[in-house]
């Protein structure tokens, strides 16, 4: 589980090196769900969840504040959100989550992207269902027992727990993500999350060789420049 995770992880890093574009993404996700949901963190979980690895991600305060501001305005775009599912190279399993103010422009850009790379997009339900949903909670641990132990206590319904190089790892289904982040906080203290996000993990990993190595970072080079698409899930085994 953590080592897929991980690997999907160091890929959206690689894609990911123009602050600008970072920014971006986030403002556009601040701002959709402070209008969706209140713009006040302590009243909009999923808000301060954004926020929190917004700083985590280095963004400036401004470009928090401004997202923010936009949404407590009431004007400005209406985007919603869109997934599109494929196959990228070498037949691995992608999903890209998108927000937009124009569906049809963004599934043809989507589509095209799917095309350059010599890769096919699908039906919606078609790669999701090789993709465990979860919220992911990493920290600093090695006593996972103990952890698991709080969460049961407080009903979480746990996926899985690991604990592996001083770090504890929890995935519960993304319902449970409050309730396991409260009981684990409440027990230890004011930690410091290394990993705090909602996301898909593949249940299987697909190894590229040959072209197909260049063709897939083409391919998410060309998501990732993409101003709808905020974020993009796989499940190639990326080589060290």
């Amino acid at each position: 589980m953590g080592r897929a995770y991980q690997n999907r992880k160091a890929s959206i890093a690689k894609t990911s090196d123009a602050k600008a574009k970072v920014y971006s993404k986030y403002g556009r996700e601040i701002y959709v769900t402070a209008k969706n949901g209140g713009v006040d963190p302590n009243g909009n979980l999923a808000l301060r969840r954004l926020i929190d690895n917004a700083k985590k991600d280095q963004v400036p305060a401004h470009v928090i504040d401004k997202a923010l501001d936009k949404a407590k305005g009431g004007a400005g775009e209406d985007f919603v959100p869109a997934r599109y599912e494929g196959f990228g190279p070498g037949g691995c399993n992608v999903i890209v989550d998108c927000l937009t103010d124009n569906n049809t422009r963004t599934f043809n850009d989507v589509r095209l992207c799917f095309t350059k790379a010599k890769a096919k997009i699908g039906a919606p339900g078609a790669v999701a269902h090789m993709f465990d949903h979860r919220a992911v909670l990493v920290f600093k641990g090695d006593d996972e027992d103990s952890v698991l132990s709080v969460l049961l206590e407080a009903d979480v319904d746990v996926s899985d727990i690991e604990s592996d190089d001083g770090m504890i790892t929890v995935l519960v289904p993304p319902s449970e993500y409050y309730k396991a982040k409260t009981a684990i906080t409440d027990a230890l203290g004011d930690i410091e999350f290394d990993v705090d996000e909602i996301t898909f993990i593949p249940q299987t990993t697909c190894v590229l060789s040959g072209d197909d190595v260049a063709l897939f970072d083409k391919f998410l080079g060309m998501l990732n420049d993409n101003d709808d698409v905020q974020d993009v899930y796989h499940n190639v085994e990326m080589q060290e």
